[in-house]
């Protein structure tokens, strides 16, 4: 009997050409009560239209929208050699949320992009899963998203991701570099592991230094420490610019200590961190050392245990680290802003 269809054969479906339709709407399915989870008030439809509404109700005298989007690099490539699927949501959530948040904006709304070469309904819905998780953490609403299974695109077993978030905040409460002053503090709140920076790094220490990723570090196995999801700051940092005055915060991602932190500070300044401040964590403390890395490229390519920093003047120190504890967060002085007088605007010392 004939299989082709240009002899007479039976027509070719989309499932022929490698897309299971009905494996998407399987996923939908499941994850519509953990969507639904996420919403909050300003949320007008549920899943399913061609675009997401979000009304701001009144909730903002004279608001300004933040968006910001991003994924999780490399971190994918561990996740999927781990099979470890239900956590690397939470960090894609956290690497959006985190940066809107540094100029003062509540995260509102998020979208997520998910994209594989053949669909696994219980991978996808595992790292929808996170997403939401993610999502309720930072009191963002999961308003939508793509699924999209393109056959070719992608090695089995391997699936892409990216996040979109929307973000307010009134225009008078909008942080900017012109809060922030010589003699500012920087403190130095802590991360939760690597986050979701550093990983092509990171792989290549495990694949150099032949590592088992069940040997314990820091007290729990490497594979864990480097796994651990990104820390979302978001509820406790909008609790903090409500009570404390803050004049800038910095998301420490790609680029590390040395490239993020002074992205907030004006040209004439710059920023002077302390080395002895910098005390590696132990998961950072293996990579180092097993990979031979020196302080310089460790201080620009990971958090170094910095996953937020937050710039107060110095009257604001105590309370500023008085409230962050209260939120379950470490904080340390870890340097100052200085007038500019080098070239380079960024010293550890």
């Amino acid at each position: 009997m004939s299989t082709n269809p240009a002899a007479g054969g039976p027509g070719l479906t989309y499932r022929d050409a490698g897309v299971d339709i009905d494996a998407g709407e399987a996923v939908v399915e499941r994850i519509k009560p953990l969507v639904a989870r996420t919403f909050r008030p300003g949320v007008m439809a549920g899943l399913g239209g061609f675009g997401a509404l979000f009304a701001l109700n009144g909730r903002y005298q004279d608001p300004v929208l933040v968006s910001g989007t991003d994924g999780v690099g490399t971190k994918l490539k561990l996740a999927q050699q781990l099979n470890r699927h239900d956590t690397i949501g939470i960090d894609l959530v956290a690497m959006c949320v985190n940066d809107v948040l540094v100029q003062g904006a509540e995260p509102l709304f998020f979208l997520d992009y998910f994209a594989t070469g053949k669909l696994d309904v219980d991978t996808a819905t595992a790292v929808i899963g996170g997403i939401a998780r993610g999502c309720e953490i930072a009191g963002c609403a999961l308003v939508g998203g793509e699924t999209a299974e393109m056959p070719d695109m992608y090695p089995p077993g391997e699936y892409d991701l990216a996040g979109f978030c929307v973000g307010a905040v009134e225009r008078a409460a909008l942080l900017d570099e012109s809060r922030v002053a010589a003699g500012d503090v920087i403190l130095g709140v802590a991360s939760s592991g690597p986050h979701s920076n550093g990983y092509s790094l990171v792989r290549r220490i495990l694949k150099v230094s032949g590592a088992d990723l069940s040997m314990p570090v820091g007290g729990v196995p490497l594979a864990d420490a480097l796994m651990a999801p990104t820390a979302i700051y978001v509820k406790p940092m909008l609790d903090l610019v409500a009570h404390v005055r803050v004049s800038g915060m910095a998301h420490i991602t790609g680029g590390g200590l040395v490239e993020n932190i002074i992205r907030v500070v004006p040209e004439s300044l710059c920023v002077a961190l302390e080395a002895s401040a910098l005390a590696l964590p132990p998961v950072f403390q293996w990579l180092k050392d097993a990979g031979n890395v020196a302080d310089a490229e460790m201080w620009r390519t990971f958090n170094c245990g910095i996953g937020y920093t937050v710039i107060v003047r110095p009257s604001e120190v105590a309370a500023a680290t008085s409230r962050l504890a209260a939120a379950g967060l470490a904080a340390r002085e870890i340097g100052a802003i200085e007038p500019a007088r080098e070239a380079s605007r960024v010293r550890i010392g």
